[in-house]
This record gives structure tokens, C-alpha cells and sequence, in this order.
């Protein structure tokens, strides 16, 4: 047998729809702590821990590609580069992706495709699935991971097993989201799992079966890796070859159709975390069945969860209900009805309100940013900046600024001096004046921003250079 290294591939794009009003378009769930005190994308990553693999490939979209880069730093996983994806195209395109990637460094290079916002709480169970996975992998098969069910649920795809075939089972069939009636039948007949969307195999032979049968995603995907620009961390592939791809699911373009898909049996404690309901199911309870974040004090209240913010949450004779209390927003709702959620979502995007796509609270590449009041002409932001790190230098058309150091140094230009500002220290720019923010020290920098003007959005913006590749 040749000598294969496993490459994980790690799928951190997503709209953040679901658990709003914690997760949101800009700041999906991959990226928050849900489950523990990692992100979800971290606890993937920290999951490989005892696997023999190479360097994860991350594929994630753009707008998403400074959080996902800080999140890798900070736990030490930064080695390879970031895939950024132009636009979203499903799973197929993403992979194929990966695999074209991972078959230039290796042509033996083995797969182990993941996404970035599942729960899996037994670790070594995984590891044991992923040798079976690799151990059928290497014999050309393309394996997929099939959740052994603990109950019969109507929101997952299923897959039937067919004959055993080594360390798992041939796959007999496909099967879409059932009915209750229906999910029962198959929980009661031992021979279906749910669908995990996790999946491993050669790279060369994914991209074989492609050629097979989705040719064009091969095509439109080969396209876009032959000329790539690396760019920080990132590697970005031409985007109009991209947009020109089918978007199709890996299930549909492939699995379904191979003579070569096979399912390996995990049991490990595994959720997707679809819904708050789901995040309650994986939560640590109390004696009376409820879950919380934050500081929460629970009176006559039963099997609910409180996700908790900055401030107190108190509840009094409630049972099956989600609090969820963000800086924005409240989402209150019976733990049965969560699914509706995106409901909200939608008519928050139909309203072209803020809430569907950002937190008060926006990271960017060189520290975050809170908005923490505004009127008609006048907005106030507590600014952090990380140590060493700097603002884009800039001018806006339609408004003013006027900075207070809170605390640490900051270095500033305002029009043609520079200098230094410490502690209660302030500087006024005005309008159509060119500045720059940083933070040359060793602790964050915070101040208080208050933006004055005819126009406040964030697009007023024109960057003259830029460390993160934004002007």
C-alpha cells in the first residue's frame, strides 16, 4: 500500500441563520463558543490532535477570512494556508477545491473533509472511526461517516447500510429528511444512520469520480486553481472562473452516484447543533433540566436554556423556552419553534436591518469595534486595537471623528503630523482629513470614537493603504 499523509479539510463557510441572534451573517456559528470554551472551528481543529495528518486546508468565504485566520492563530494552527472561497457553492466545488490543492503537494494525499460547526464530544471514538474511514479510503472506497441515532429525528438526511464491507458498510442508499412516522421505522430497523456530511477519501480519487460525473465542477474548479494569488494567509482563485461553477452538494454530485461510497458507523457524541434546541440536547443541565451561559438565575423554570450576555437574565415559571440576550437583540422562544427562527432572520434581511448581519460588536483584522450609541448624526464606538497592529490609513467624504484614549498608546496621524496619545489624551479629524490609527505598544489599546457627519455607514471609507489587503 502506498504511503498516504491525511490532509484534514475543514468547511468553515455558513450564514449564521439558525442559532441568530448570537450567530449572524458576518459571524456564523463556526466561529462562536457554543460547546465549550474553543469555537467550533477551534474544537474541529483541536480534534485532529493524535491523528497522523499534515497541515488542515480551511476553505471559508471572504468576508469570513480575518476571523478565521485569528481563530487558527490563536490555537496554534496557522501553517497553511486559508482557501477563500468568492462566492458559495455548495460542498462538491469546495472540496474539489481542496483536493486539487492537496493532489498538487501529494498526489497520495488522503481527505478527511469536516465541517467546522459540529459537536463531537468522544474524541477517541472519532479517532477510531477515522482509521476505519482511512483503512477503506485507501482501498480506493470513498467512505462517509454515518451517525449512529440515538432517536428518531425528522432533520437530518439518512443513509441505509448495505453488506459489510471491511471496518464499515457498503452504502445502500440515500435517503432525504423522513417523516416521524418514517424516521421511527428506521431507528427501529438498525440499518440506517444520519447523514453527517463528513466524509474521507484519496484526493485523486474524488476528483476521479468528479470527472465522472460532474465534469463541469471539475472543470470550473480547475479553472479557478490554476492561477492563484497568495495574499496573507489566504489563497485566493480567480473568481469569475468560480462563479461559474454548478452549486451542488457533494451527496448529489457524487456519493449518490459512485459504485464506491461506503459508511462507517460513529458513535460519539456527535450533533450539528442545528438549532438552540439542538445546542440545549449537548448542553450540561442542572438538576431541573436547564442549560445557561452568563450570569442567569432560574426560578421555577424547567428543561430551558438561557444563553446569557453582559447583564443579569432572570427567569420565573418557565418550561421548553430559549433566552437568548445579545448587546442588539433578545430572542425569546419555546424550544419546539426554534427551527422558525430564520423566519426573523429573513424579515430582518427583507427590512434591510443591521441585525441579521452584524453584532453591535464587529471584529476586524486589527481588533473589534463596539457601537455603543448613536442618533441621527452622530455615532459613539469603543474601539480596540491589538498590540502592534494598525488601522488602514484613510480619509471619509461625509464625517468627522474626535478620538479619546481610554487606556494604552496609541501612534496617530491626523492630516500631516504624527504623534503619540496616552491616557485621556484626544485628537480631532475632520472631514476629508487623511489618518491613521496604531497601536505601537505591548497591552490593547482602547478609545472612544464619536463620528459626526451627514452619512455614518461604514463604506465611507477610502483607504490610501492598507496592511490586509483592503484598499
Amino acid at each position: 500500500m502506498q504511503n498516504t499523509s491525511i490532509t484534514p479539510v475543514v468547511m468553515a463557510g455558513g450564514s449564521g441563520s439558525r442559532l441568530w441572534p448570537l450567530s449572524r451573517s458576518l459571524y456564523p456559528k463556526q466561529f462562536l463558543p457554543l460547546a465549550g470554551e474553543k469555537t467550533m472551528l477551534q474544537e474541529t481543529l483541536l480534534r485532529l490532535e493524535g491523528l497522523s495528518s499534515s497541515n488542515p486546508i480551511v476553505i471559508c468565504g471572504e468576508e469570513h477570512r480575518f476571523i478565521a485566520a485569528e481563530q487558527l492563530r490563536e490555537i496554534g494552527a496557522l501553517k497553511s494556508k486559508i482557501i477563500l472561497e468568492p462566492v458559495g457553492r455548495n460542498t462538491a466545488p469546495a472540496i474539489a477545491l481542496a483536493a486539487i490543492k492537496a493532489v498538487s503537494e501529494d498526489e497520495n494525499s488522503m481527505l478527511l473533509v469536516l465541517a467546522a460547526d459540529h459537536v463531537i464530544e468522544n474524541k477517541a471514538a472519532f479517532h477510531s472511526a477515522v482509521a476505519a474511514a482511512e483503512e477503506l479510503a485507501s482501498m480506493g472506497k470513498l467512505a462517509t461517516f454515518g451517525i449512529v441515532p440515538t432517536h428518531a429525528e425528522t432533520g437530518y438526511g439518512y443513509i441505509k447500510r448495505g453488506s459489510k464491507e471491511s471496518a464499515g458498510f457498503k452504502v445502500s442508499q440515500f435517503v432525504e429528511k423522513p417523516s416521524l412516522e418514517i424516521a421511527k421505522d428506521y431507528l427501529t430497523s438498525g440499518e440506517y444512520y444520519w447523514n453527517s456530511g463528513m466524509f474521507m477519501f484519496k484526493a485523486k480519487r474524488y476528483l476521479e469520480e468528479l470527472e465522472t460525473f460532474r465534469p463541469d465542477i471539475l472543470i470550473a474548479c480547475q479553472k479557478a486553481m490554476s492561477e492563484t494569488e497568495e495574499d496573507l494567509d489566504f489563497v485566493r482563485i480567480k473568481k469569475e472562473e468560480f462563479e461559474a461553477c454548478p452549486d451542488e452538494s457533494v451527496d448529489y454530485a457524487v456519493m449518490e452516484k459512485t459504485s464506491e461510497a461506503v459508511v462507517v458507523p460513529l458513535d460519539a457524541g456527535w450533533s450539528d447543533v442545528g438549532s438552540w434546541s439542538a445546542l440545549w440536547e449537548v448542553d450540561q443541565k442542572d438538576s431541573h433540566g436547564n442549560a445557561y451561559r452568563g450570569d442567569v438565575i432560574f426560578q421555577d423554570t424547567k428543561n430551558s436554556l438561557v444563553h446569557g450576555g453582559e447583564r443579569l437574565v432572570a427567569t420565573v415559571g418557565l418550561e421548553d423556552i430559549v433566552v437568548v440576550d445579545t448587546k442588539d437583540a433578545v430572542l425569546v422562544a419555546h424550544k419546539d419553534k426554534v427551527q422558525d427562527v430564520k423566519t426573523v432572520v429573513n424579515q430582518l434581511k427583507a427590512e434591510g436591518r443591521s441585525e441579521f448581519k452584524l453584532h453591535r460588536e464587529v471584529y476586524r483584522p486589527w481588533g473589534k469595534y463596539d457601537s455603543i450609541d448613536n442618533g441621527q448624526r452622530y455615532q459613539v464606538k469603543r474601539i480596540t486595537v491589538k498590540p502592534g497592529e494598525k488601522l488602514s490609513i484613510q480619509m471619509h467624504h461625509h464625517r468627522a471623528e474626535h478620538w479619546v484614549v481610554v487606556s494604552g498608546t496609541a501612534k496617530v496621524r491626523n492630516g500631516d503630523k504624527e504623534f503619540l496619545m496616552t491616557e485621556n489624551e484626544s485628537t480631532y479629524i475632520p472631514v476629508g482629513v487623511v489618518h491613521f490609527l496604531e497601536n505601537p505598544g505591548k497591552v490593547p489599546l482602547e478609545l472612544i470614537e464619536v463620528q459626526s457627519g451627514s452619512y455614518l455607514g461604514e463604506d465611507d471609507i477610502v483607504r490610501f493603504e492598507d496592511r490586509y489587503g483592503r484598499s
